[in-house]
């Protein structure tokens, strides 16, 4: 599979774990994106970045961008963690959104992470309050998938990390 690297950003837990299931499966090293430095891609072949999914944008993004550099030559993709379900038309928004210009030829896959108001931020659960109230005034059966996830998570604790949501990006880094 080559030598590899799996750089990380995480907020809540679901994208770490999804860093330590590669790390297992892959046999790559792990780092955090804040300790991350373009220097440590001199070692590697493969480079994956793992970041959460919050309003639209994917954490870590930033530090992938800033090296795309040093990326040349290397196989490279983003793993994006989100409390969403799958679905094809919103993971292609945002790839559209995040992977642009020098970045849009990474290729993206999708893992679903967790949810727990109780260990959000102040601002993330008054935001997702405010986006559940919104959401909440519209008829249920114009949901998008998203919508019902929201909708149906509110005041639970869910947890949808599955080692399967892995299988792709495996597949991806062993050709």
């Amino acid at each position: 599979m080559g030598k590899g690297i799996i750089i990380y950003q995480s907020k809540y837990g679901a994208t770490k774990k999804y860093a330590e299931w590669l790390r297992e499966a892959a046999g790559f090293d792990v780092i955090e994106t804040s300790k991350a430095d373009s220097s440590l891609f001199e070692k590697y072949d493969r480079i994956i970045l793992c970041g959460g999914i919050y309003a639209s944008g994917i954490a870590g993004l930033a530090f992938l961008r800033k090296n795309r550099q040093a990326l040349a030559g290397k196989k490279a993709a983003v793993f994006c963690v989100g409390a969403s379900p799958y679905d094809e038309k919103a993971l292609k928004e945002v790839k559209e959104l995040n992977l642009k210009e020098d970045l849009k030829e990474i290729p993206m896959f999708y893992g679903r992470g967790a949810w727990d108001e109780a260990s959000m931020s102040f601002k993330d659960r008054t935001l997702c309050k405010i986006l559940q109230k919104a959401i909440a005034k519209k008829d249920p059966s114009t949901y998008e998938p998203w919508m019902t996830a929201l909708m149906c998570a509110a005041g639970q604790k869910c947890d949808w990390t599955d080692k399967k949501y892995l299988e792709p990006l495996l597949n991806y880094m062993a050709d």
